[in-house]
């Protein structure tokens, strides 16, 4: 029921009507009335008590006055509230209604106070972490566990085959303006453009170097490419470093890959020794063949110069011929047999064979029994 009507409780909502519970608008009777009938307050009495109480706060010289020093009170902070202090691994951005108005350096600032201006303070020197491929269970620098997510890792290779890269990237800011408003999501774009710059990276690469040799290459490939797209998008970052935590085959065919690899571990292990066989053999076999060159050709000299001296010979020969060829017929004859018949066991005996004794050839026998 309405509060005007409770005149037999003798109440109204400010309290009771009567009794020592006296305040603004309450009379002896429970407050003014208006009219015959009811406790409806006065409300102009509450208002000028209030104002009244008001006017105590301010200074004695009067209200007017005294309303004039609260203001300059109230303008001087507002004014203060514009300094504002840049750390020095901060960078300050002054925004005026919310649009990029200057830079400033590490210090304590100042700019128009709210809502003309403000400050933003950002941390530039911090190097921020976006992991690609996993997800750290717990404190990083506690070791904790990682939960692999495969639809960021899972890559296809260049020679078709799938490969499962986890890696971390660290960014810093390099321009603050252009962070702050040229990008919206920072570590959502670092992260997208990562991941799109590791699968082309990896879809240009065959596989088994991307699992061996060539980690450190496809590193600094990622993260030069990182850094032109972003600087394309004119997003004021700077990739400091790219990280390759885990680069092995998936899940499901890991052990046959181990086992593949083993096979090229032989392969390569044979394929070592027959190297150093090889290295063995072929320089005796060309050391043996430039030695039986050599003996050819020393052959073919000795040959040729005793031919040619034999052929020297017979030419001076026949000159002396030409010349006494009767003489020099006779001579050769008598070389001849000479050459001949001092190579052969002979006797020479008178044709009749007169004063020849027979002995026995003891010196035949002797040597034949040596022989045996």
């Amino acid at each position: 029921m309405p509060w005007d009507n409770n005149s037999n409780n003798n109440q109204n909502p400010w309290g009771n009507g009567g009794g020592s519970n006296r305040g603004p608008g309450r009379g002896n009777g429970g407050g003014p009335r208006r009219g015959s009938g009811g406790n409806e307050p006065d409300i102009e009495e509450i208002i000028r008590q209030a104002q009244q109480r008001f006017g105590r706060l301010l200074p004695s010289a009067g209200g007017g006055s005294g309303m004039v020093v609260i203001l300059a009170v109230l303008l001087g902070l507002w004014a203060l509230s514009g300094f504002y202090r840049v750390q020095a691994d901060e960078q300050g951005v002054v925004l005026r209604f919310g649009k990029f108005h200057t830079q400033t350096s590490p210090g304590l600032n100042y700019h128009l106070p709210w809502p003309i201006e403000t400050a933003v303070t950002p941390k530039v020197t911090t190097e921020n972490l976006v992991d690609i491929g996993m997800r750290a269970g717990g404190d990083r620098r506690s070791a904790g566990v990682t939960r692999d997510v495969p639809e960021e890792s899972l890559m296809l290779t260049g020679d078709e085959n799938i490969v499962d890269v986890d890696f971390s990237v660290f960014w810093v800011i390099k321009d603050a303006p252009d962070y702050l408003f040229n990008i919206q999501n920072p570590n959502g774009t670092v992260k997208a453009v990562a991941e799109s710059t590791m699968r082309e990276i990896i879809g240009q690469n065959d596989i088994q170097p991307i699992l061996t040799e060539q980690r450190q290459t496809n590193e600094e490939q990622v993260k030069a490419l990182m850094q032109k797209t972003l600087d394309q998008y004119g997003a004021g970052i700077t990739v400091t470093r790219v990280k390759m935590q885990k680069v092995d085959p998936p899940a499901a065919v890991i052990d046959a890959f181990r086992d593949v690899q083993a096979a090229r571990a032989d392969q390569e292990r044979a394929r070592n020794e027959a190297n150093k066989y090889a290295n063995r053999v072929v320089p005796e076999a060309q050391g043996e063949a430039v030695r039986i060159r050599r003996e050819a050709e020393a052959y073919l000299a000795q040959t040729v110069a005793e031919a040619d001296g034999e052929a020297t010979r017979f030419a001076s020969i026949y000159d002396e011929y030409r010349i006494a060829r009767g003489v020099t017929r006779q001579r050769m004859f008598l070389e001849t047999l000479e050459k001949v018949l001092g190579r052969t066991n002979k006797v020479i005996i008178e044709q009749d064979g007169q004063g020849v004794v027979p002995y026995l050839p003891l010196d035949q026998l002797n040597r034949n029994r040596e022989t045996k």
